[in-house]
């Protein structure tokens, strides 16, 4: 593929390794992911999935530059990632936010520190903050926001650099069910509204299903790979809770879970050994 080939995938790991220096003298390296290869076409929202401890954040880490690979090259847009991935913007599965900071500076601390004019920050910033529903508290600091609220103001301070990848691990996984639903909903809103290419970890197999275009399971570690991959042919808009009670999506969690299953097995009794 050459570099910024038209059509080129997002992002696209071609047979990546990734290994650990050993823990004691004299043990093995310990290798976490084993010539893993996956894409994530441009606007498309792809789901990973799989036990706890099988390397899916560690995927993460590699699309954004946070991680080299020990083997195998991951390219962005058609182009060899070198160093940080500039395309893409990460939100964390816990807060990254300054607790000295209002929800309004948080959002814009990324425009600020790539030196954008006040004025423009500012603007940005009441944009954002607006479209995620929090125009009215801008001005309360982190301790001051409900848990949905914090999740608001980091997916708008994620969003408001416009990155043409989102990279996700797990970000809604501490909200109660209720919360949770209203933010995925949330975000399939804002990400259908401009259909950026979103990488999407998650331990849920409904909220993978619900929000994606497509689902990728992965193996138990260690030397995790892809095992499975599902196209979620699922119809869009979606309302993540109405449509997990269709019979198609019923269809797609009983196809899924069949492949999911014994690896689940496999890395609940790795972690109790």
């Amino acid at each position: 593929m050459s570099v910024s080939a038209e059509g080129a995938p997002a992002l696209d790991f071609r047979s990546i390794t990734v290994s650990f220096p050993p823990r004691e003298r004299g043990a093995a390296s310990f290798t976490a992911v084993r010539e893993a290869s996956l894409t994530v076409g441009a606007g498309e929202f792809v789901s990973v999935v799989g036990p706890t401890g099988c390397g899916k954040s560690t995927l993460l880490n590699i699309a954004a530059g946070l991680l080299q690979p020990a083997g195998g090259e991951i390219h962005v847009f058609g182009e060899a990632l070198a160093g940080l991935n500039k395309q893409a913007g990460y939100m964390f599965q816990a807060d990254a936010l300054l607790p000295w900071k209002t929800a309004f500076e948080n959002v814009i601390t990324g425009l600020v520190f790539r030196g954008l004019p006040e004025t423009e920050a500012r603007k940005l910033g009441e944009y954002w903050l607006a479209k995620v529903g929090l125009a009215h508290a801008g001005d309360r600091y982190p301790h001051q926001l409900s848990g949905g609220m914090r999740k608001r103001v980091a997916l708008a301070q994620t969003l408001i650099v416009d990155p043409k990848i989102v990279l996700m691990d797990e970000p809604f996984s501490a909200l109660d069910v209720q919360t949770r639903q209203l933010m995925e909903n949330e975000l399939l809103a804002l990400w259908q509204a401009d259909r950026k290419s979103v990488l999407f970890i998650t331990h849920d197999l409904e909220e993978a299903i619900s929000l994606s275009d497509r689902v990728v399971v992965l193996s138990a570690g260690p030397e995790t790979k892809p095992i499975g991959e599902f196209v979620i042919d699922l119809p869009r808009p979606r309302d993540v809770a109405e449509v997990r009670l269709t019979p198609d999506f019923l269809k797609l969690h009983e196809r899924i879970w069949h492949t999911m299953r014994e690896e689940v097995l496999k890395g609940y009794a790795q972690t109790n050994t």
